[in-house]
């Protein structure tokens, strides 16, 4: 019988809940909530693998200072929220003010861990140990460059069409941070580096025809450096060979592989995974997403998965929005520099990558990673809040407990 008009038509369940949220992603704070929640999910899982990873050895004397590893990361996640909290309270102008000093410090930080100041450990000396921790200053180099070349780029906009003002002075200093990373040597930084580069230079609209170009170059540069060295010519090997069990770099993968596999759709449950009896080195850090899979199966893998692709989708909706580039090459740049280093991560957990010691955004175990990884986010949700929609409505709310929103003044 046909529906007269007027009539009470109910949806289908799945289409009313799809409805419902995207009438919920309309609303002028949603980028913002959705960066609150989506940090503090990842945060979360953090804290339970970590604490996952590290349950064995909190049992074995031998392993003593592993075993403090969780209560470490607890006072990192501590740390981090006060450095979240500072990124979205400090206004963006004032960040953006202070991002040329940041740089400064971060290249002076850069030179000064090659000296005797610096620590060194397993072949590289890429750390300051203050008070009995260390602090990896390529961490908040990756940040300071991510704000301070958009500020760059943003003050020469009116001459971004030639392309010396679009490379000059971000490329070069970039490949002066490319020496000091690699003199430590930390390839991994170095890529990263390469992607906030580049990063900064889409959103700032470079020609796809150059920007190809620099993409096959720094493809071509970072493949060097892969092959420059011996231990890192025995991994790019090891990933290319046909044979598994090849090769000195190729043991993680084998054993992340067998945690992967064991985990199965569902995982072994938390806790009951073998990797935390050492058969996987490296289990709280950069393999951590191996555990996720043995842990919590292919399930699990994937809502973890789904949460970085939430990150990607968020971020480049609060760039989108922008009105101010600064806010729009910012918030671009940083949702790459999170997204691209788990993709990173994750590409040779499963065996798609060669290895390269790159950490899982919020849920490797913690340290200068983890702190700059939450300022970030705390940045991210300041830029969510300067969406021209959210603007409004806090204005119309007045001051209110996450700050007072201020339009960036003109370069």
């Amino acid at each position: 019988m046909p529906t007269q008009p007027g009539a009470d038509v109910r949806r289908p369940p799945v289409a009313a809940a799809w409805g419902r949220l995207t009438a919920w992603t309309t609303r002028p704070l949603a980028s913002f909530h959705l960066v609150l929640a989506l940090a503090g999910i990842l945060t979360v899982v953090g804290v339970v693998m970590v604490s996952s990873a590290s349950s064995v050895a909190s049992y074995d004397p031998s392993t003593r200072g592993q075993g403090g590893l969780f209560g470490k990361h607890l006072t990192y996640v501590a740390l981090g929220a006060a450095v979240f909290w500072l990124g979205l309270r400090v206004p963006l102008a004032t960040i953006r003010r202070w991002s040329g000093t940041a740089m400064v410090v971060s290249l002076v930080m850069l030179v000064l861990v090659l000296t005797p100041l610096g620590s060194d450990g397993g072949g590289a000396q890429r750390w300051f140990v203050v008070a009995g921790q260390s602090v990896q200053p390529i961490e908040f180099a990756k940040l300071s460059l991510a704000l301070w070349g958009a500020h760059v780029l943003v003050a020469k906009e009116r001459l971004l069409h030639r392309w010396r003002h679009l490379l000059v002075p971000v490329v070069p200093v970039t490949l002066l941070m490319f020496a000091l990373v690699m003199a430590q040597p930390n390839l991994s930084g170095t890529i990263t580096l390469g992607v906030i580069m580049l990063g900064l230079l889409w959103f700032a609209g470079m020609p796809a025809r150059l920007f190809t170009a620099l993409v096959l170059g720094a493809a071509a540069g970072f493949t060097v450096l892969a092959v420059s060295a011996d231990y890192r010519l025995a991994r790019v090997l090891s990933f290319l060979s046909s044979d598994p069990g090849s090769g000195s770099g190729s043991y993680q993968t084998i054993q992340a592989s067998y945690a992967l596999a064991d985990g199965g759709v569902f995982g072994r449950g938390l806790g009951q995974g073998s990797s935390n009896w050492g058969y996987l080195p490296g289990v709280a850090n950069d393999f951590i997403f191996a555990l996720i899979g043995e842990e919590l199966g292919f399930v699990g893998g994937i809502a973890v998965l789904s949460l970085y692709a939430g990150v990607a989708v968020v971020g480049m909706r609060i760039a989108r929005r922008a009105v101010d580039p600064w806010i729009r090459i910012v918030s671009g740049t940083l949702t790459l520099l999170v997204v691209g280093q788990a993709a990173i991560n994750v590409g040779y957990v499963v065996g798609l990558l060669p290895v390269t010691g790159v950490t899982l955004p919020l849920i490797s175990y913690g340290g200068s990673s983890l702190l700059v990884t939450m300022l970030v986010f705390g940045i991210l949700a300041n830029c969510a809040r300067h969406e021209p929609e959210a603007v409004a409505a806090l204005r119309s709310q007045g001051p209110g407990r996450f700050g007072t929103v201020l339009r960036l003044p003109a370069p």
